[in-house]
């Protein structure tokens, strides 16, 4: 269904290909997962399958691609729309529509699909994806995910022979994710539909893959089983991690085949030690909430909530698409809307205080990062940053530069693009470098992992720790059950705007099958929840 044939893909202006010599042959009814780093040029891969790259972002190609037996070259993306759909990395970038139901009929008015055919695909795919009682819904009213659903919703009622999909899951919690798995690979088991998709929560997905596709820095590819290329790539979930670690061969790709290894390994680690080592003496209240109350129209998305967010300690807020996670942390640093209750940030409301000073109070990281980002390249986003921040240090604290921070989280950054030119995980590290550069007193962060590998997420655990080592507190909003196991002290779960837990990070996701990490199942009924607790286990024990 997919060729590639000796493609060289160079964009205008860069010294180096982003793909190199790809050799790859995808065949009909195959579920290929893309794999590589954050920035390494996946996107670019997919968006040559269906002629976005280069017709639409310039630069040149080199070889030749074929998409069910259509030269890309000569086919533009509107004259292969009937056999390829794609639904990118920001899902409200493509809507089109107003509401959901228009949404997800707009591609077949595009393509002429009569409107009977039109009215029961509609109705399927709002079954499939369950989102029946959000049809009449605004798309700019919904959650995150919510919109994920949606924007793959409307490429599927189109019925196209591929589904090209650039990390489907990113903004979905655990089981919502599984949900559209789930419907994915029924579309390749039952229909032979061919599925290309892109993700870097491989935990999510490794286990419905039928081939990887390795994209590796210097622009190759690698391709074949999955055993085979996570055996030796970059990047690996932590089933693949766990299998490395202990030696196991071949190494598992599922909780299941890795549990039925892992009774030995229980046996060699004894009980877990602490998960994190936090700053021992900060045990300060930064921040005190009480009552918030949010409101859109006669639907309450934050009802009444108290939450204290204490100096040296991170948060994670969990929960479904649409518990009122994100409400909450707008309310909370002060930009959305609270019809009632109070905020108290040392002795000050973020939303009364002038702006220079709710930024060194608290600091937000949003869903969409690119709101915060008007200047022309990123060099000047990191300049402006350092220049509206040079009154952050009054405490005396010294900050790293933005651009020392952005190299940390994700490096070698070409400082002369534009930000919108970037990848979605560049652009999110960009932002967050903006944000913590402020180095407020409380950090927000609003799904921070969309877009990054493991090794950036790492990066960002390790920005994190020194945050809340110099006394700060971050609260993290997060569906990523693995980052939230390895980088927080406690875990808050919201439901219905209302906090249905709060303790402590090992007792709230190995309570939970839907958060639990995958070493937690692993390891169960051990309470153990990351690799790097494994390790350290095992150097103890030996």
């Amino acid at each position: 269904m997919i060729d590639f044939e000796r493609v060289t893909i160079t964009y205008a202006d860069a010294d180096v290909p982003v793909l190199r010599a790809v050799e790859l042959h995808i065949g009909e009814g195959e579920l290929c997962l893309v794999i590589g780093p954050t920035g390494v040029g996946k996107s670019t891969l997919l968006g040559a399958m269906n002629g976005l790259v280069p017709h639409f972002t310039g630069g040149t190609l080199d070889g030749r691609v074929l998409v069910a037996g259509r030269d890309t070259a000569t086919h533009r993306p509107r004259e292969l729309a009937d056999v390829v759909g794609v639904v990118g990395q920001d899902p409200l970038a493509g809507f089109t529509t107003d509401t959901v139901e228009e949404e997800l009929a707009y591609g077949m008015e595009q393509l002429a699909v009569p409107p009977s055919i039109m009215r029961k695909r509609v109705e399927e795919t709002l079954d499939l994806l369950g989102l029946a009682e959000l049809r009449d819904c605004p798309l700019h009213e919904l959650s995150g995910g919510q919109q994920q659903r949606v924007a793959i919703g409307s490429v599927l009622t189109a019925n196209p022979r591929i589904l090209v999909l650039d990390e489907p899951t990113s903004a979905l919690d655990p089981t919502a994710a599984e949900d559209v798995l789930a419907a994915v690979t029924r579309l390749v088991h039952d229909l032979g539909i061919t599925v290309v998709l892109a993700e870097h929560r491989l935990e999510r997905v490794v286990q419905y893959a039928d081939t990887v596709v390795e994209v590796r820095p210097d622009g190759t590819v690698r391709y074949g089983k999955p055993a085979e290329v996570l055996d030796t790539s970059r990047v690996a979930p932590p089933v693949v991690q766990l299998g490395r670690l202990v030696g196991w061969d071949p190494v598992p790709l599922t909780v299941r085949d890795a549990r039925r290894l892992a009774p030995s390994l229980r046996e060699r680690v004894g009980p877990p030690g602490p998960a994190h080592q936090r700053c021992p003496g900060a045990a300060g209240t930064l921040l005190t909430a009480r009552k918030i109350l949010v409101r859109y129209g006669d639907l309450v998305a934050v009802n009444e909530v108290d939450i204290d967010l204490r100096a040296g300690e991170v948060t994670a807020l969990m929960g479904r698409n649409g518990s009122g996670k994100s409400s909450l942390l707008w309310a909370l640093q002060g930009a959305g809307p609270r019809q009632g209750g109070s905020v108290d940030v040392g002795g000050l409301d973020p939303r009364t205080v002038p702006l220079a000073s709710a930024r060194r109070a608290v600091g937000l990281v949003p869903q969409t990062p690119t709101d915060l980002l008007y200047l022309d390249t990123v060099a000047a986003e990191l300049a402006q940053a350092d220049h509206e921040s040079a009154e952050s240090a009054e405490s005396g604290e010294s900050v790293p530069s933005a651009d020392a921070i952005l190299e940390t989280l994700v490096p070698g950054v070409d400082r002369g693009q534009n930000p919108r030119d970037l990848s979605e995980g560049q652009r999110l590290a960009l932002v967050l470098a903006i944000q913590l550069r402020a180095a407020p007193k409380v950090v927000l962060l609003d799904e921070p992992t969309r877009g990054l590998d493991y090794k950036a997420k790492t990066a960002l655990i390790g920005v994190v720790d020194q945050l809340v080592a110099s006394g700060h507190s971050v609260l993290i909003s997060t569906h990523d059950v693995e980052f939230a196991a390895a980088a927080s002290d406690r875990v808050v779960v919201m439901a219905d705007g209302d906090i249905v837990a709060d303790g402590s990070t090992t007792e709230i996701l190995t309570a939970s099958p839907a958060f639990a990490p995958q070493v937690a199942k692993i390891m169960a009924p051990q309470p153990y929840l990351t690799v790097g607790q494994i390790a350290a286990a095992l150097d103890g024990a030996s």
